[in-house]
């Protein structure tokens, strides 16, 4: 019997003291596991409001560029129309004008006294015509302005969302990390 309580006494004086401590790191390790699981939990939400987020302005830039490509196709109607009317103008200035040519032909002696009223008038004409066409070319600048400044906002819409798709790369990249 003294031989066994020898061993007992030996494992209680050696391997009790190492069990305690094998416990305690045990315990601080399953802390240290819990406290990792929270924080993984917080960064997966942040990732999903991230996301969200995302969402939302490439939502925000598709109605904007909706909107923008409405306005332009409303712009071409207006400038279509615009060059309609002037292709009407032209084709009722050349209308006039044979007629004249024909009055011009038949009447030799009226020729001189309605040649001049007739150059008068077209001059008039003429002058009004150009003064449109002047004055439409300066609303067709106008409008490409605005377009350029129109391109130019978009193309720092799509800077912003490369910029932003390269900060959601690297935030993916360092949670890989």
């Amino acid at each position: 019997m003294e031989i066994k309580e020898t061993v007992q006494k030996v494992l209680q004086e050696l391997v009790l003291p190492d069990l305690g401590r094998i416990r305690e790191e045990n315990g601080k390790i399953l802390a240290v596991l819990d406290l990792t699981n929270k924080r993984l939990d917080d960064v997966n939400a942040h990732l999903a409001d991230q996301s969200r987020r995302i969402d939302e302005t490439n939502k925000k830039i598709d109605d904007v560029r909706s909107e923008l490509t409405q306005r332009i196709d409303e712009t071409n109607k207006k400038i279509d129309e615009t060059n309609r009317k002037i292709d009407d103008v032209r084709s009722e200035l050349i209308r006039r004008n044979d007629e004249t040519n024909k009055k011009i032909d038949d009447v030799q002696w009226e020729l001189i006294r309605r040649s001049d009223e007739t150059n008068k008038r077209i001059d008039e004409v003429q002058m009004d015509l150009i003064n449109r066409l002047d004055g439409n070319n300066a609303r067709i600048d106008r409008f490409f302005e605005t377009s350029r400044a129109t391109e130019h906002e978009l193309r720092r819409i799509d800077d912003r969302v490369a910029s932003l798709e390269h900060e959601v790369e690297d935030i993916r990249q360092q949670m890989a990390a």
